[in-house]
């Protein structure tokens, strides 16, 4: 059932245009697109109380490291070691702080911020240097890291340029900005539409696609060096079609345990390569990630 927002955005997000118009078949989740930058996002401002009642009772952080994903952390970290000068790394919404403790053991000087103070206690616990809070309004010394990370938290924030102009007053210059976030284009939501469970208010307030995504963070000064399209996922599809109530990431999930058959099996390796290959050349991998360097 549809209910009016008390409160709403009037301009866009990215642009600041006022041109903005409802997205046909998305009025339950407030969606609006801007006609002059195509940026999709809901026009509904959730209040404090709204988000508070939200991520106390809904919001499930896991705690659940997969062991691939730790292999896929360490090849990331692989590639940021032409960026490494100050050695000091940052990882905003770093959850429990399974990248940051990766990025620990192989010599980095490692931060990162959390609005939880659940998961800010237990990264403390592990070493990680932690900001508790918003963090647009941080207090890190103008370029100071050199290596910015944000895994699936752009499309949580209602004022997505905040954290993208915050980040590069923190990040040296010639550093790298490197951020995932879900894809509004993905094959998933074009065949399930606003039944495609990443559309979720209040949870995700803000929906971007590889041209969206540049343009925001191209405004303050970055340049981008690549972004790309990547991933089927089972579980989405089964849970956004009730078919199943499994967590998304878990040690049990459909897209987990395809993740272990695909590890061990060199034919399947190569398989994932072919169709990540073509999903990103359509813009249609479920996962979208970025690449910006300060310039």
């Amino acid at each position: 059932m549809y209910l009016k927002p008390t409160a709403e955005h009037t301009n866009c997000l990215i642009c600041n245009s006022s041109d903005l118009r409802p997205l046909e078949g998305y009025e339950e989740h407030h969606l609006v697109e801007c006609r002059s930058c195509r940026f999709v996002f809901s026009q509904a401002i959730p209040s404090d109380k709204e988000l508070v009642a939200y991520y106390a009772n809904d919001y499930d952080r896991t705690s659940y490291f997969s062991p691939i994903t730790e292999k896929r952390y360490n090849e990331l970290l692989d590639s940021f070691e032409v960026y490494r000068k100050t050695g000091r790394i940052l990882d905003l919404g770093c959850g429990y702080g399974f990248f940051l403790e990766t990025a620990k053991k192989r010599g980095w000087e490692v931060y990162g911020t959390e609005i939880s103070q659940e998961a800010c206690e237990k990264c403390s616990s592990k070493g990680i240097n932690m900001y508790c809070g918003k963090f647009e309004n941080c207090d890190f010394e103008d370029e100071y890291f050199d290596i910015i990370v944000s895994f699936e938290v752009i499309e949580h924030l209602q004022n997505p340029k905040e954290i993208v102009a915050c980040s590069n007053r923190v990040l040296r210059k010639g550093g790298l900005f490197y951020l995932t976030t879900p894809n509004f284009n993905s094959y998933l939501r074009y065949r399930l539409k606003s039944n495609y469970d990443v559309i979720d208010y209040p949870n995700h307030l803000s929906y971007y696609t590889s041209v969206t995504l540049r343009l925001l963070v191209e405004k303050f000064g970055f340049k981008t060096l690549r972004t790309k399209t990547t991933g089927i996922s089972i579980t989405r599809s089964r849970t956004s079609k009730g078919e199943s109530m499994q967590q998304y990431v878990s040690e049990t999930s459909d897209d987990e345990m395809l993740r272990y058959k695909i590890e061990k099996r060199r034919f399947l390796r190569i398989g994932k390569r072919f169709v990540n290959f073509w999903l990103n050349a359509f813009g249609i991998g479920v996962s979208l990630k970025g690449w910006f360097v300060k310039e």
